[in-house]
């Protein structure tokens, strides 16, 4: 499979192939000594030339990427035409119960939405501040807000269940 990504106002062509248990992985052109496990919900451990990553994945309903590793936080857009035709102007969004899960460690500064508030996709249910910077967690669908699990001042860690959108 091969993805052209627009980070950080680059493109980069990525190229994905399977060789029997690993992934070959090449990055304009030139492969790269990398492998990848999912540990978690959108959270993956990354080895790339022999130094490891955690990376957090969370994705946007206007088809982009946030990439959380460490202190960075890079947004991505994969520009695939096959793939990712429908998420890129909001077209595809998350369907039934969805549980919004913090992508990083950090602590509630405030919420937004209350249990029963009817939510768009992309609006704002929480702030989590990590690295002294402030995250917006948003809706991943239009829907409902069933349960708020966290309080204002509340530390989380990452891949825990904040909040529940039906």
């Amino acid at each position: 499979m091969k993805y052209e990504v627009l980070l950080g106002g680059k493109t980069r062509v990525v190229e994905l192939m399977r060789d029997a248990e690993k992934w070959r992985v090449s990055l304009d052109g030139k492969p790269i000594d990398a492998d990848a496990i999912e540990v978690a919900a959108n959270t993956f451990s990354v080895l790339i030339e022999g130094e490891s990553w955690e990376v957090r994945v969370a994705p946007k309903p206007d088809g982009t990427l946030v990439l959380h590793t460490g202190i960075a936080e890079f947004v991505a857009q994969v520009e695939d035409p096959r793939t990712w035709r429908g998420r890129r102007h909001g077209a595809m969004e998350a369907e039934g119960r969805q549980q919004i899960t913090a992508p990083m460690p950090g602590k509630v500064v405030r919420v937004l939405a209350n249990p029963g508030d009817t939510v768009e996709a992309g609006q704002g249910l929480l702030v989590v501040e990590a690295m002294k910077m402030q995250n917006e967690i948003r809706s991943p669908k239009n829907g409902k807000v069933e349960k708020i699990l966290v309080k204002e001042g509340q530390a989380v860690n990452a891949g825990e269940i904040l909040a529940w959108v039906d």
